[in-house]
């Protein structure tokens, strides 16, 4: 395994045959605007360093359950709220952007909560995709925090989404997802060449599973895996970052530590290619 660590607000860029792509890591907090101009900082510094597609942690604009619901019931509306920012900011930087995840009413059953929303849009600014987090994370940890329940918030979905961009084709994924490998297959099963998940993993989960699982996602579909993530104190709980960008060999191409930052890879899908190829794992797959 290879890899390139930094921390501290700065970029990690690794080149090679491809498309370049970027994954944004934040310390979002509960203060929704100043979390919008790091964020519109970090994608703007992206696109300089010539990434196509720039990737966002979850919940990169709301950070607090307490707001959770008023900017769902904003995000309802097509084209508003922080909807209508991810747009703006993927036209005004001409790139395409995997917007972590914003809270969203549209569609629900029950209006008391939200549905934690991956919006995807192209550099003109158009809405191409969305998916709505499957699995929530109801768990007891070690940690000062203690016990999550995001389903106390959120309305899970229930469809898989895999979308087309210039860079491949992407299977989104949300943060507690990652723990789930069958979802994934199911995705390579629908044509995904690269795994996208946003994500703010705690720092006591982080420490023990987060390389593990996102190698392991990638080795075993044989995609790429971009994994935007928040790392560091917010004001009520603590991330683990590491946000990282992954090869289909399982291979660590870049890797940030703790704080906001930029990691910028290329994706070259003649290598996703190559290594099905060569290891043909999805038409050796035996059910029982």
């Amino acid at each position: 395994m290879s890899s390139q660590s930094i921390s501290h607000n700065q970029v990690v860029n690794s080149k090679g045959p491809g498309t370049a792509v970027a994954v944004v890591q934040l310390v979002s907090k509960l203060n929704v605007e100043d979390n919008l101009e790091q964020a519109a900082t970090q994608i703007s510094r992206a696109a300089a360093l010539g990434a196509k597609l720039i990737m966002l942690p979850e919940s990169f604009a709301v950070f607090g359950d307490p707001q959770m619901v008023a900017y769902g019931a904003q995000a309802a509306v097509p084209n508003s709220g922080l909807r209508l920012w991810l747009s703006q900011q993927s036209k005004l930087n001409q790139v395409w952007i995997i917007g972590g995840t914003i809270p969203c009413q549209q569609d629900m059953h029950d209006l008391s909560k939200v549905r934690s929303a991956c919006f995807v849009y192209d550099d003109g600014g158009k809405e191409v995709a969305r998916y709505d987090k499957i699995h929530m994370f109801d768990v007891d940890i070690e940690d000062s925090h203690g016990s999550y329940r995001e389903s106390d918030t959120f309305e899970a979905g229930n469809q898989l989404v895999v979308v087309d961009t210039p860079v491949g084709r992407i299977g989104l994924t949300i943060c507690y997802d990652l723990r789930f490998a069958e979802i994934h297959a199911q995705l390579v099963d629908r044509g995904a060449q690269i795994i996208a998940n946003g994500a703010a993993f705690t720092k006591t989960t982080g420490q023990a599973h987060w390389h593990t699982l996102l190698r392991a996602r990638a080795i075993e579909t044989q995609c790429y895996v971009l994994a935007a993530s928040h790392g560091g104190q917010h004001d009520h709980r603590q991330t683990y970052g590491h946000s990282m960008i992954i090869d289909p060999w399982g291979t660590i191409l870049v890797e940030l530590e703790e704080g906001a930052g930029l990691a910028i890879a290329n994706v070259d899908l003649e290598r996703v290619k190559t290594i099905r190829q060569d290891f043909p794992l999805q038409s050796q797959r035996r059910l029982t």
